[in-house]
């Protein structure tokens, strides 16, 4: 109909990757332009380094001139977008059932605690439940694609993020305890007292040096390994070798004290399980 026609005109002469139809919607591009696209001889279909940075969900500034018009209305279309509008949805329903607009700092750590400690443990999972088994297996498949894709595109920004919600996690934590809450908590006094297992505090001490040793992990061993095994500092084969082995040893023992770590943060308020 006019409306397929229309679609099918704004298509023409665009440059798409090679990845199938449905990455287009993953892209940005709106569903009528989808439909035009497949079939369609004016289209061509092409790898580049700009067609691959947009099929990767990461920060921009705007969309490509040629698309503006499908995703200037739609702050999901981007990640910066997406991450604005879950800060604005937040402060709405917190305002909203509150009923007032009081600013509690003490709680807004608390907050920052839990979202940075979700990205930074969510992100170790996927590091030792997804990634390293899938380069394990792509090194063993030698007619495969190989993992230079996930080592070039996935792991440097995934470890962005991974170690700065680590330390977001410690410090927003670190600094809820001293800046007070109803559960008592306050001053340096009460930091001391988590970190020496003080009387009313030896649950949430355990959690807290548990996260100390992790964030510890991630920027002592971690991090520093992983830029040699990413080419992003000069190693040689045999310094990077050493390195994959440290990193993964690093990483293997933060997702095993992972688990009694989220244990005790979690008992602190609410109990142990035994």
């Amino acid at each position: 109909g006019r409306a397929s026609a229309k679609a099918r005109r704004r298509t023409t002469g665009l440059l798409l990757p090679t990845e199938p139809p449905g990455w287009l919607n993953y892209g940005g591009v709106s569903a009528s332009l989808q439909r035009a696209a497949e079939g369609n001889p004016n289209v061509q279909y092409r790898r580049s380094p700009k067609s691959a940075h947009l099929a990767s969900n990461e920060f921009r500034s705007a969309p490509p001139k040629d698309l503006e018009g499908d995703l200037q209305m739609n702050p999901l279309l981007t990640v910066k977008g997406a991450i604005s509008t879950a800060i604005a949805l937040a402060i709405v329903v917190s305002i909203a059932l509150s009923g007032g607009v009081a600013f509690d700092h003490a709680n807004l750590m608390r907050t920052l605690h839990i979202v940075a400690g979700v990205c930074w443990i969510g992100l170790l999972y996927y590091f030792n439940l997804v990634q390293m088994p899938a380069l394990a297996a792509a090194a063993a498949d030698a007619g495969g694609p190989g993992g230079a894709g996930i080592n070039k595109y996935v792991a440097p920004r995934a470890l962005l993020w991974f170690r700065y919600a680590a330390l977001v996690t410690w410090v927003s934590g670190a600094y809820y305890i001293v800046a007070g809450s109803a559960g008592g908590y306050g001053g340096m006094v009460s930091l001391h007292k988590v970190f020496t297992f003080a009387d009313g505090f030896q649950t949430m001490g355990v959690g807290a040096w548990l996260g100390t040793i992790m964030l510890f992990n991630v920027w002592h061993f971690i991090w520093p390994n992983q830029k040699k095994v990413l080419g992003l500092v000069a190693a040689t084969d045999d310094e990077k070798a050493k390195a994959r082995k440290v990193a993964m040893l690093a990483s293997r023992t933060n997702f095993v004290l992972s688990v009694p770590m989220l244990l005790c943060m979690g008992a602190a308020k609410h109990g142990l399980p035994f």
